[in-house]
């Protein structure tokens, strides 16, 4: 079972206390992994997760950190290994649409601050602790992008759907080059997922609504959805599966 493969395992899940990040971080530690919570300015449920490892007996910690920036990265990697001593899994989960520009709006502030926010944080963090990966023998990446990275998303997303595209890319790029040192890489694909502070800010109910009568399932996801994935794809230490992206989105497949 999934659960039994990621016990002692050491995880870092990137904006790990918010969304669907805090959904994966708290499965991790159902699971008997070993998390570090990154968060920028989610000080609070960082440190509530830690406390509900410890409860269980597991070891935790918080980091916290502009993933922009390579500085914060290489220094959040440093207290993994010295709190863990190394690294198994890392879940690339940080990113935002921030706020909705249509193309005629978006100046080169917008675009470079949402690249960065979804591509360049990713792209640090995982230079970041790549050697701990290699060093751990057979390790996984998982890469947070979108629906909107396939369809290219609702109107005034065209940045962000532009971000998350590119991350199913880099993905399958980055698989091809850490393949021959132990190390997946696959990429998740999230459709409307509610309840997170993503769609709380950006969606709109009459948005929501119509998005949900086009979905086969009949209903939107919900963060634990995602986060079964991830923990899915990220056990799987003596899989086959690599360069791959797992569609969460109820059967939208129009893409």
């Amino acid at each position: 079972m999934t659960t039994e493969k990621l016990k002692g395992k050491r995880v870092l899940v990137t904006a790990g206390a918010q969304g669907i990040g805090e959904a994966i971080s708290r499965q991790f530690i159902e699971a008997g992994a070993l998390v570090a919570v990154h968060y920028f300015s989610s000080e609070t449920v960082a440190n509530k997760l830690v406390e509900e490892a410890k409860a269980k007996g597991l070891k935790a910690i918080a980091v916290q950190g502009d993933l922009t920036l390579r500085e914060d990265a290489a220094r959040i990697a440093a207290e993994i290994e010295s709190a863990f001593g190394g690294l198994e899994i890392l879940i690339n989960n940080a990113g935002s649409l921030v706020e909705r520009r249509f193309h005629g709006d978006i100046d080169e502030d917008h675009w470079k601050t949402v690249w960065d926010v979804n591509v360049t944080s990713a792209q640090n963090m995982s230079q970041a602790v790549v050697g701990l990966l290699e060093k751990s023998g057979e390790s996984s990446i998982v890469n947070l992008a979108s629906l909107a990275g396939r369809k290219g998303g609702h109107p005034g997303s065209l940045a962000y759907s532009t971000s998350k595209g590119a991350i199913l890319t880099w993905s399958r790029a980055l698989a091809g080059e850490l393949a021959p040192k132990g190390i997946r890489v696959n990429a998740l694909a999230p459709g409307l997922i509610l309840g997170t502070s993503f769609h709380n800010t950006h969606t709109t109910k009459e948005s929501a609504d119509a998005t949900v009568a086009t979905i086969p399932l009949g209903r939107a996801g919900d963060a634990d959805d995602v986060a079964r994935a991830a923990l899915y794809l990220a056990s799987e230490f003596d899989g086959f599966i690599t360069g791959a992206t797992l569609d969460i989105n109820g059967g939208v497949y129009a893409c």
